[in-house]
This record gives C-alpha cells, structure tokens and sequence, in this order.
C-alpha cells in the first residue's frame, strides 16, 4: 500500500471510532431517565463528539458523523419518530457551528457550542410544529432556549477541554 493510500483509511477509521463513541454515549443517556418533565430537553452528551468533530475535522466529516450518529440512534432506540427531531435539530445546529467555526478560536468553542443547542431545540421545534401541524408547541421555546443554552455550555466545555488535552498529549 502507498503512503498516500493510508490517509483515507485513517480519516475513515477515525470518522467510524467517533460516530460509535457518539452512539454509545447517545444510547447510554437515553437510559437515564429525564428529570425535566419538557419534552425535547435534555444533556445531548453526544454532541460533545460533534463540537469536537467540526472544530478538528472539519464540516464534511462532521456531516457524515452528524447523520450516522443520528440515524443510527433512531433505529437502535427503536424510535424512528425521533429522526425528524433529532435531524431537524441536528442539521440547524451544524449549520450554526459551520459559520461559527470560521470566527472563534479553540478557546471559544464552548461559545459555539451554546449557541449550537439553542439552534439544535429551535430545529426541534420547527419539527414538532410541521409534524403537529400546531404552533402551539412554541410556547415551549423559552424552556427549550434554555436549555439548550445550559447543555450547549456544557457539552461546548467538555469539547474544549477534550481537544485542549488531546493537543497537550499529542494525542
């Protein structure tokens, strides 16, 4: 095999380790039951491998971990409907970070990361409303800005701390 040749195997080896480290997380936070009775919030612990994957890979990987993760999710859940949910947000959030990434530094991430939540639950609710066919669901938003706010700062947190000790450890 040529040198050349390794780099795709190892770009996606590396794209296949993080999309079953997003799903696992994924798979084991939905075991803990939510102690916040709003549907639609929670931590989002597996966005921590998307923050990282935007800022160190790059936006094409991070789409194709983004959509395995969330695909996946769905069909081992057994919960289809949380594909348009997850999706919808998923994708908002993306395109969020996808901007954000070109303005703030590995220091800011958890800046980005913030406001992607608060984008993931707007996509959410975005899809609530065109699956109910209802706007109803908006009175949800300042909860669910709220939240995603928190769990953006969070996950954006981990991220950072995760790429700055991978940074120092060579890793």
């Amino acid at each position: 095999m040529q040198p050349q040749d390794k780099k795709p195997t190892r770009r996606v080896t590396r794209m296949a380790l993080l999309t079953a480290i997003a799903l696992t997380i994924f798979m084991a936070e939905a075991q803990i039951p939510n102690p916040i009775p709003i549907p639609g919030i929670k931590l989002g612990l597996a966005n921590i491998v998307t923050v990282y994957s935007m800022f160190l890979l790059g936006p094409a990987d991070t789409l194709m971990i983004l959509v395995s993760r969330v695909f996946l999710g769905s069909v081992f859940s057994g919960q289809m409907m949380t594909f348009l949910y997850s999706l919808s947000g998923g994708l908002l959030c993306y395109v969020a970070m996808l901007f954000l990434r070109l303005v703030l530094t590995k220091d800011q991430i958890w800046v980005c990361s913030c406001i992607g939540g608060a984008c993931h639950n707007l996509g959410q609710l975005a899809a609530a409303m065109l699956v109910l066919r209802t706007t109803v669901v908006v009175f949800y938003l300042p909860h669910l800005l709220l939240a995603g706010l928190c769990a953006g700062l969070f996950t954006g947190l981990c991220a950072q701390f995760l790429i700055r000790h991978l940074d120092q450890s060579g890793g």
